[in-house]
């Protein structure tokens, strides 16, 4: 089977993945979002959600089907063995619709996986290369306290304490993008865009 290039992008909460990716889109890149297809999946993957009830209890989900989002995150707030006991469920499945995503883009010059623990959760291995998005602490949180007003400081400092480190992610990049608002982010992904494409011309 042809296989494309695979391309992951990581990075921090705030750090900008998501707007690197919609320039790399706007470039004809396909783009797989891990963290919003886990969000889908938790609520149209029968297996997934079999799991789910069993080992959390049928008060995860709605009436109507949708996740009780405030009860699972009581349940794993603050408790990194239940957070990792979520992951250990949910990780397997998107691995599984990945497979079968990347199937359907097999013709693709190279793919772009987004996920926020592609390093923790050792996705990372399975990417021909790694990108990581890096922005100063102090920006990070103004971003994600402009997006999200119903965090608080705190609760976005508390989110990049449980995060990887950048001093740890750069040990597993092939690349760095930095949005750090003093350079220009279009150059930086188009040097990208035609490095990945030439490799895959060769």
């Amino acid at each position: 089977m042809n296989r494309p290039l695979q391309v992951g992008i990581t990075g921090g909460i705030g750090s900008g993945k998501s707007l690197v990716c919609r320039i790399f889109q706007c470039l004809g890149i396909s783009i797989y979002d891990a963290d919003s297809r886990a969000k889908s999946l938790m609520t149209t993957d029968g297996i997934l959600i079999a799991q789910i009830r069993k080992e959390f209890g049928d008060l995860s989900y709605n009436e109507d089907g949708s996740v009780n989002r405030k009860y699972l995150s009581e349940v794993v707030f603050n408790k990194s063995d239940q957070l990792e006991k979520l992951n250990s469920l949910v990780h397997p499945r998107v691995g599984e619709d990945y497979k079968q995503w990347l199937k359907l883009n097999a013709q693709a010059p190279y793919v772009v996986k987004e996920a926020a623990l592609l390093i923790e959760a050792g996705t990372y291995r399975a990417m021909d290369y790694l990108i990581v998005v890096q922005a100063p602490e102090a920006l990070r949180v103004q971003r994600v306290l402009k997006r999200d007003t119903h965090r608080t400081t705190q609760d976005v400092l508390a989110i990049i304490r449980n995060q990887l480190q950048d001093e740890e992610r750069l040990r597993f990049a092939t690349d760095v993008i930095v949005n750090d608002e003093t350079r220009l982010l279009i150059p930086q992904v188009l040097m990208l865009h035609e490095k990945f494409s030439a490799r895959q011309n060769k």
